[in-house]
């Protein structure tokens, strides 16, 4: 291990004297010469996915063997093959894998681990956990249970960081928690309040409560989310900010009493409450108001003797004012763009600081340089209120890794994204040496991650990161509400010549499977074994029915003799020729509308032809048999559906009840969201197909109904 802790301070100590930062190059020089107090050579990682693949990464880089665990949904996952070892901990709900303390503690001792990383979710804020692993002679990389503690009842870290001189929201935090006492004082507050699990995070059991009206709507909602994802339903009210910036900052302790910012990172651009893109550092912030944030989050971190890597979270309004939100006691999902723009690395640094060394930085010696994004790609539908989804990836292809690019995922071509756990894909993370060239950076980046199988954000992300506002560094916490116009235009057709392309890409693939099957055959030179459309004094056409959305269009081609086409589509006619090739592992077409010539990726899975350009994408159906559409729509209009596979988690009605448009039928649970399932039409309830705590899979009828015009017959 020795050697390889050398060598890694060399190559620290090279990025500083390649970006010329004299103060860090003389503090890895002292570095190098400290050793920790714990010889850790072997660490359980107690998570999956991406996130355990980005600590393996460095684990790997610094000689330290890595222990995987895995539910059964994860038996085949990148995490279990990139580990030394991998142990199996249970069935996929995390409850009974990732969540199961005394398994995952059984795993440590079997393996002979000397730490457990928590990764980020999961165990990563649980107290219970870390005084385990103390118990246990285990170190727990992350900060002592006190500070996990303290800082995770959000009403005792109000508190705290309130006495420690930090800037707080106005709100309750009392332990009367009783339906009358919390609305009251959302009165006192004043409306719109926040309503927000005290052991919350993520935005999880988080709601806005407008009037007060809704408030005890949205208080049962909040509390039922907090008592599934947290196992306590105790809640806070604090007064919401009309839009807020969400701004962070990265801190770090040590076992030594020190601490320090790396400055802070924007992530203001949510749904439901969960961040989209983050950017380090935070636009339009000048350097006196980014010191006074570092130093505020240093005294949140030295106010509960804080170790390792935390994140103190601030709300902050249009004039730079900033008040303490909370602090999450762990690495964060966004600490690459912070990594990117200091030369750091913070699990390296997690694991130094656990084996007992100090800070490798000091305040001073920490240099911010250039600009750095990071885009959370999804396995969600931004069309339907960002549902997310699951299912295979058939087809992926990304933007190649570079020393200013990284691709954190833990998924690969073939893999499924499970209904169990998030639906996060990967994280695109791009540096430049400056704001605008680094956003440009992250749109071409985003052009070249290519996804068939399931539906993603991509399109949506490209949309935000191009809007003006966005450019222009105008973010708030509200910003894709004020923007949803402009982000979500109404669909236009696609242009016929993408069409024609389509088409021909259709052709070409079949004359390619043609003369692929023809050179197989004992008949190669049969004069029907050919698809190229040539016939002797015959000009011969087609017509080929393709699908842009729900509206069919005809194309009408016809194979002209030098080997191009003549497409039809309406009354646009066009001359169409081309060629279909390989680059690596994926199929381009090339063509020429028109005299026009384009280079695309093209994919046909599953009815669908998928073509995907320099600056965008274009999907198109190949159109079902009427009476296979038939078949798998029956049931579909009878009575409400699941969006997605999940979890029955309330059910609010019977046979026999009556309910108008709207009215809540029952709650579902899926990837880690609450899903309010209501009536599409008003009527009686004739069945209720699932009860609470069975499963059901996307498309399910969940409730069937006699509506109101069938009742009255």
């Amino acid at each position: 291990m020795a050697l390889a802790l050398a060598a890694e301070r060399g190559r620290c100590c090279l990025w500083a004297l390649r970006h010329q930062r004299w103060n860090q190059v003389q503090r890895f020089v002292k570095w190098a010469s400290t050793i920790g107090g714990h010889n850790i050579t072997k660490i359980l990682i107690a998570n999956r996915g991406e996130i355990a693949c980005r600590v393996m990464r460095t684990a790997k880089k610094m000689g330290v063997k890595s222990v995987a665990v895995y539910s059964e949904a994860d038996r085949n996952s990148m995490h279990v093959a990139m580990a030394d070892e991998a142990y199996c901990i249970g069935p996929a709900p995390s409850q009974q894998s990732y969540l199961a303390m005394e398994k995952i503690m059984q795993v440590a001792k079997v393996s002979a681990a000397q730490a457990i990383h928590p990764g980020y979710g999961f165990l990563s804020e649980n107290t219970e956990f870390a005084e385990l692993c103390k118990q246990e002679g285990i170190i727990f990389i992350g900060p002592p249970s006190s500070a996990i503690r303290d800082m995770g009842i959000k009403s005792t870290s109000k508190a705290i960081m309130s006495a420690a001189g930090v800037p707080v929201v106005e709100g309750y935090h009392g332990e009367d928690q009783s339906d009358e006492c919390l609305k009251e004082h959302a009165k006192r507050i004043g409306y719109p309040v926040m309503i927000k699990a005290v052991r919350g995070g993520g935005g999880k059991g988080m709601r806005i409560a407008h009037s007060e009206k809704e408030f005890l709507d949205q208080l049962e909602s909040a509390r039922r989310e907090a008592k599934k994802s947290f196992n306590d339903d105790a809640m806070l009210i604090e007064k919401f900010v009309d839009n807020p910036r969400h701004v962070e900052v990265q801190v770090f302790g040590d076992q030594h009493g020190n601490a320090v910012y790396l400055f802070e990172r924007d992530c203001s651009v949510q749904r439901r409450h969960q961040k989209i893109i983050e950017e380090a550092p935070g636009p339009g912030i000048n350097p006196e108001v980014r010191r006074r944030l570092g130093e505020a989050a240093v005294k949140a971190a030295k106010a509960v003797n804080y170790v390792g890597a935390g994140t103190v979270e601030f709300i902050m309004d249009s004039k730079h004012n900033f008040y303490f939100m909370e602090m999450n006691t762990r690495l964060q999902v966004e600490h690459p763009v912070t990594e990117m723009i200091t030369g750091t690395d913070l699990v390296e640094w997690q694991l130094r600081v656990a084996a007992g060394e100090k800070i490798p930085l000091m305040q001073e010696d920490i240099v911010l340089q250039g600009h750095a994004f990071e885009a959370r790609i999804y396995a969600e539908d931004p069309n339907n209120n960002f549902m997310p989804g699951a299912g295979p990836l058939l087809h992926l292809t990304t933007p190649p890794p570079d020393s200013f690019t990284r691709i954190e995922t833990g998924v690969r071509q073939g893999d499924e994204v499970s209904v169990h756990y998030d639906p996060m894909i990967a994280k695109l993370v791009v540096w430049a040496e400056d704001r605008q060239a680094a956003l440009r950076k992250l749109r071409y980046s985003l052009h070249q991650y290519n996804i068939v199988g399931l539906s993603t954000n991509i399109d949506f992300l490209l949309s935000l990161s191009g809007h003006p506002q966005f450019e222009a560094g105008n973010v708030h916490t509200n910003f894709i509400p004020q923007h949803h116009d402009e982000l979500f235009p109404t669909k236009k057709a696609t242009p016929h010549e993408v069409m024609c392309q389509a088409a021909l890409g259709l052709i070409l693939k079949e004359k390619m499977l043609t003369d692929a099957f023809r050179d197989q055959s004992d008949d190669k030179f049969s004069p029907f074994a050919s698809s190229t459309g040539r016939r002797i004094n015959i000009c011969y056409t087609r017509k080929l029915s393709l699908l842009d959305g729900e509206n069919i269009v005809d194309v009408a081609v016809s194979y002209n003799q030098e080997g191009s086409y003549k497409m039809q589509i309406q009354d646009e006619t066009f001359l169409i020729s081309g060629e279909i090739f390989n680059e690596g592992d994926s199929v381009y077409l090339r063509s020429s509308v028109n005299g026009t010539v384009c280079k695309s990726k093209l994919v046909i899975l599953d009815n669908t032809i998928y073509l995907f350009f320099p600056d965008g994408s274009a999907q198109i159906g190949l159109p079902v048999p009427k009476y296979l559409s038939a078949v798998s729509s029956v049931g579909m209009q009878s009575g409400a559906v699941a969006p997605m596979t999940g979890t029955v988690e309330k059910v609010f009605v019977k046979a026999g009840d009556k309910v108008k448009i709207g009215d809540p039928l029952m709650v579902m649970i899926a990837m880690k969201m609450e899903h309010t399932i209501r009536a599409p039409k008003a009527g009686m309830i004739k069945k209720v197909n699932f009860q609470e705590g069975a499963q059901a899979n996307r498309h399910a009828p969940l409730v069937e109904f006699v509506d109101e015009e069938a009742e009255s017959k």
